[in-house]
């Protein structure tokens, strides 16, 4: 007896660390298989070269069943990367050889992993032969995305469409773009060309001031402080406004008139919401901007550009008139101002965006489907109705007219971001369709094109047109 109470300190440290010893392989086991696809993407893993040369690599699909790369064999076993619609999706499909970026990158796990059956392999061992890697088809749309280029033209910028109700990336253009089947040829020059912006996927990457596109982040902060009073708001514009030694002016000096909150929203008065920006708590924006994911992670699997806000303690008078035109020291992504969008035109939820759909092998059975998933309430619901509302205006009565008496309704806001001491301006507009029950979101930048009224505004038009003709 006495000798097994001498044991009990032995057994006890043994029991010890056989339980931490097992919780370890636990963990090893668990985050093993969690982080399987960052595993096998690390440059530095053999087993990518393994399946290489076990499996060629599989195709990518447009949601429609079009072929957006693939991989074709050779008579000489040699393997061809190979993108049918060229320069059309080269940011967001990207390309497999020097690195790899876009979908190439984001399904590359199940690329280069094959699905086929045991026969298959069997046979493909047999003759020597590798085996087909799984397709990936995406969520992307090939009428809206030859639209969005087509319309977005010689012009450098972003186009970013989206389905509002599941998050589904159904466009992405940026220009300029390049021709991914030349990567190869292309790469050195590209990279030793320090100012070139041609590999930067300006819609999740390009950092651009928002202009008056950001008047509706403003509007919600003012909801927000005067919820019961907001729409009592007047204010008469002459073309500009002044606090102090500050001075804001209307674009191109337009004098607007008496105007009420949503007149001033509708008619993108900078006067208006410059003296609205000095009524405003600023503690409280700061927190609204955090709500809206400034200065914070978007849920988005793409490489992304984070946006920024100065908003802080001690701000200048200036620098709060011009945060609340979109201007000063606010940036943001063209697919950030989407997400904010489309989560106003979904009722203030915001679903993630998401450009991979379902994994297949060879016989087209579906390995892997991807689920739409809410990030959750942005805004609320309230809050959503009161700027879909303003949105609408925009476009009955307001910038974005051009929207207006067509076959379908849309809502939206356009922004003149200037930049290059005030000379030049970008072109903005961010809305969705139809505005009674919106569909899809789109958001466009056309980089120093002058007002968003007139370049970006009949971008949008060109796109729902496609969208709303297909579905007829």
């Amino acid at each position: 007896m006495a000798e097994t109470r001498h044991n009990y300190p032995v057994l006890f440290t043994a029991g010890f660390f056989s339980m931490v010893f097992a919780a370890l392989i636990g963990y090893l086991t668990f985050a093993a298989a969690a982080d399987e696809q960052d595993m096998l993407n690390n440059s530095y893993n053999s087993r990518q070269e393994i399946l290489a040369s076990r499996n060629y690599r599989g195709a990518i699909y447009s949601a429609d069943g079009e072929i957006l790369a693939e991989t074709r064999l050779l008579e000489d076993q040699k393997e061809e990367r190979v993108y049918p619609y060229e320069e059309l999706f080269s940011h967001v499909i990207g390309y497999s050889t020097q690195g790899r970026v876009g979908v190439e990158s984001l399904a590359n796990y199940y690329l280069i992993n094959t699905n086929t059956s045991l026969a298959n392999k069997a046979a493909n061992d047999a003759a020597g032969v590798k085996n087909p890697g799984d397709s990936v088809y995406t969520t992307l749309n090939v009428a809206l995305q030859q639209e969005a280029d087509s319309q977005l033209n010689i012009y450098k910028g972003a186009v970013v469409v989206t389905e509002v109700s599941t998050g589904k990336i159904l466009a992405m253009v940026s220009h300029p773009d390049f021709d991914p089947n030349e990567i190869p040829q292309i790469w050195d020059s590209l990279i030793e060309d320090k100012d070139s912006s041609v590999l930067l996927n300006r819609a999740t990457q390009g950092l651009y001031p928002p202009g008056s596109t950001f008047k509706i982040v403003t509007a919600l902060e003012y909801i927000r402080e005067n919820p019961e009073s907001y729409d009592a708001y007047s204010f008469d514009c002459g073309g500009s406004y002044k606090f102090g030694e500050s001075r804001i002016s209307c674009y191109h000096g337009a004098k607007h008139g008496k105007l009420n909150f949503q007149q001033s929203f509708s008619k993108s008065c900078n006067s208006s919401f410059a003296n609205i920006g000095m009524e405003l708590d600023w503690d409280s924006f700061a927190e609204t901007l955090d709500d809206l994911l400034f200065d914070r992670p978007l849920s988005l699997s793409l490489p992304y550009a984070q946006s920024s806000t100065a908003v802080e303690s001690g701000m200048s008078v200036n620098e709060k008139m011009q945060t609340s035109i979109g201007q000063g020291r606010t940036q943001i992504t063209p697919i950030h101002l989407n997400m904010i969008t489309a989560a106003i035109a979904n009722g203030g939820m915001l679903m993630k965006p998401y450009v991979l759909d379902r994994v297949e092998n060879d016989r087209g059975h579906i390995v892997k489907k991807f689920q739409p998933e809410s990030y959750g309430q942005l805004i609320s619901a309230r809050e959503a109705d009161i700027l879909k509302e303003l949105m609408i205006s925009v476009v009955e009565g307001g910038t974005a007219k051009k929207l207006s008496g067509l076959g379908y309704t849309a809502a939206g806001k356009t922004g003149s971001a200037e930049y290059n001491d005030a000379k030049d301006s970008h072109a903005w507009f961010t809305g969705f369709a139809p505005a009674e029950n919106p569909e899809i979101c789109v958001t466009i930048i056309v980089e120093g094109a002058g007002s968003g009224g007139d370049y970006a505004v009949p971008i949008a038009r060109k796109i729902f047109d496609v969208y709303f003709g297909e579905k007829k």
